[in-house]
């Protein structure tokens, strides 16, 4: 079974959220995850386009068994 990886530059709000780390950097599902969770409040949910919209969904369902902790 492969990693899935998420590259942080892709995504506006997670690049925001993971400022401490280069945007070219890539996370695993579970530790994009984890970021989302921690610093939902810093995530401006207006902004999210379809494509994070549809990123935190997989990573709520695949990583957080359809549950995201906010």
């Amino acid at each position: 079974m492969s990693v899935k990886m998420v590259r942080i530059k892709d995504f506006p709000q997670l690049r925001f959220i993971a400022w401490n780390r280069p945007g070219d950097d890539v996370l695993s599902d579970e530790d994009a995850f984890a970021l989302y969770e921690r610093n939902w409040r810093f995530v401006d949910q207006k902004a999210l386009d379809g494509r994070e919209r549809a990123l935190i969904e997989r990573l709520t369902n695949e990583v957080g068994h359809g549950h995201l902790h906010v």
